[in-house]
């Protein structure tokens, strides 16, 4: 739908203060503070205590389309991707307080709002989403736009709008309809302008004052409820929990524990757990992942999407449906095989998706041996015991491997001699050489174990006619195979604290520093009391103080001009 609204009104200021907004963001900033706003009680959890920093995020392409699917249904669902942010502590949930807003992205914006709106106010979206029909189709109502505009305002803002927000959007439907002599053309108007209103686009954070914490602040009950609601959920807070927000159910530890105890229980955890996965595993990358067709030419962009699918349901069965321990990932043989990848898996072929669990003799065990691990962290044409192992520190013991020396060469990696025949006689070169062999003696020793399987994650037991040799070792472990790597893996006790470190980070949405050793530590004791049981750990984390006590970010600024 081409908006037919004033271009001088809401849209292009809502532009404006969009930009402004994220300049904002890219500083590092929060948004301003009201002191007069409803703020909740102590947090539930008083053992766990600390400060998060109050953030202004970008709302994800994901969220934006979830949100939307809330509120209007799956039906309205607009074909749109929103820039990519700049991963931060190895999140880009955290990168998101980082972004910046460009005048292209702004368009983007704007084109799918126009979309959206023109979806909902049409003939067959109108009768099940405008909850009245007005005097007229062909004049305005504002009664009847009041009534449409203040229930999808309150779940767009994520609070209700103001009297005077809400009287500038009926008054702009009204003028729509009447200048088009279309009262739904009029709301459309209206509705596209809510859209990209920046506090619909931006998670802005509301906090007041902390009495019982001088310095610090603690978020307004509908901050609290959209910082729940995006960390839990990937979306804007439904209608009970803005009422329970409105009620002042989330101001006490009871309502808040009652509240957070129904979010878990929902059908909707899963896409909040998927979303965290999809992020921490960086399968973002998955968009640009392809092989050589010449050397695989079995491995395809449905592969690609159903490696990615394979193990987002794993995780989900295991720690959400199942509520198994998180170490078990490593270690479980229960998957689930599409018909793309029976092939990869040389398994019967398949005519939908369906439950699998590998044989105990198998060399397939937990998700390192999964297609979308495998793939991709291996080279277009060629496996990576070095790609893998540093995958291995980053994504799942949250250990930094520093970058390659400028001057490396790799030559003897990317020309290799006949007679290193193995990966293991490949990447012994960099071990022998010393610029190379501090960084490599804390990846390939790992992914050397992974070496039974190709670029693709097909199994092979020779490589060029050699066999391969798969035993390596994991901080003082050592092992024979992959199946030793993966009980080592599941033992290792810095694979639940970074997990802890990144399901905080992502649901606070700020990078964790040394403030955040003693809360961390809290949180990781918790953690394994409760079994490693994913939503257990989110509940502490949603129950606890930091989540809702927040602090400011300390920005020079220079003069205005």
């Amino acid at each position: 739908m081409t908006s037919q609204r004033n271009p001088g009104r809401h849209l292009k200021g809502g532009f404006r203060a969009l930009l402004a907004a994220s300049v904002l963001a890219v500083a590092g900033c929060s948004a301003p503070s009201q002191q007069h706003a409803q703020a909740p009680a102590a947090a539930a959890k008083a053992d766990i205590t600390g400060v998060s920093l109050r953030r202004l995020r970008l709302v994800t392409t994901a969220q934006y389309l979830n949100t939307l699917a809330y509120i209007f249904g799956p039906d309205v669902r607009p074909e749109t991707h929103f820039a990519p942010v700049q991963r931060t502590d190895d999140l880009l949930g955290v990168g998101t307080s980082l972004a910046g807003i460009t005048s292209s992205q702004m368009e983007i914006y704007q084109k799918t709002a126009a979309s959206v709106a023109s979806q909902v106010v049409s003939p067959g979206g109108r009768t099940f989403l405008v909850p009245c029909k007005p005097a007229s189709d062909s004049a305005r109502d504002d009664a009847c736009a009041r009534q449409f505009l203040t229930k999808v305002g309150r779940l767009l803002y994520r609070r209700p709008l103001d009297d005077e927000r809400l009287g500038e959007y009926v008054a702009e439907a009204g003028e729509g309809a009447t200048r088009l002599k279309d009262f739904y053309a009029g709301l459309g108007a209206a509705l596209e302008g809510m859209l990209v209103s920046p506090q619909v686009l931006l998670l802005s954070e509301i906090a007041t004052p902390d009495p019982k914490a001088p310095g610090h602040q603690r978020l307004d009950s509908y901050s609290l409820a959209s910082r729940l609601s995006f960390f839990l959920w990937n979306a804007s807070p439904d209608e009970p929990l803005l009422k329970a927000a409105e009620k002042g159910e989330l101001d006490t530890p009871q309502g808040l524990a009652r509240n957070v105890d129904r979010m878990l229980a929902s059908p909707r955890l899963e896409a909040g757990v998927r979303a965290f996965f999809d992020d921490m595993f960086h399968f973002d990358d998955f968009d640009n992942l392809a092989k050589d067709p010449a050397i695989y030419p079995t491995f395809t962009a449905a592969t690609v999407a159903d490696a990615r699918e394979q193990t987002l349901r794993t995780v989900v069965e295991q720690l959400v449906v199942k509520k198994r321990d998180y170490r078990d990932l490593f270690t479980t043989r229960e998957t689930f095989i599409s018909p793309s990848l029976a092939a990869l898996y040389r398994l019967p072929s398949q005519d939908a998706w369906v439950r699998y669990e590998f044989p105990a003799d198998s060399p397939r065990v937990g998700l390192l041996t999964q297609i979308s691990f495998l793939a991709g962290h291996s080279h277009p044409g060629r496996s990576s015991a070095t790609l893998r192992g540093k995958a291995l520190r980053e994504v799942l013991l949250c250990q930094p491997v520093p970058r390659p020396p400028a001057n490396v060469d790799f030559s003897a990696i990317e020309n290799p001699s006949p007679n290193l025949k193995t990966a293991r006689d490949r990447v012994s070169v960099h071990l022998k050489n010393p610029v190379c062999a501090g960084c490599h003696k804390i990846t390939d020793p790992m992914g050397l174990a992974l070496e039974n399987f190709d670029g693709t994650g097909r199994f092979r037991e020779n490589e060029k006619g050699s066999a391969i040799d798969a035993s390596g070792s994991l901080d003082g472990k050592d092992f024979s195979d992959v199946r030793g790597l993966a009980a080592a893996l599941h033992d290792h006790p810095s694979v639940p604290s970074c997990l802890v470190k990144r399901v905080y980070a992502y649901g606070v949405g700020s990078p964790v520093g040394a403030d955040d050793r003693a809360t961390l530590g809290k949180l990781d004791a918790a953690f394994a009391a409760n079994g490693y049981r994913l939503p257990d750990l989110m509940r502490t984390i949603a129950l606890s103080a930091p989540f809702a006590t927040v602090t400011e970010i300390e920005v020079e600024t220079a003069p205005a001009k």
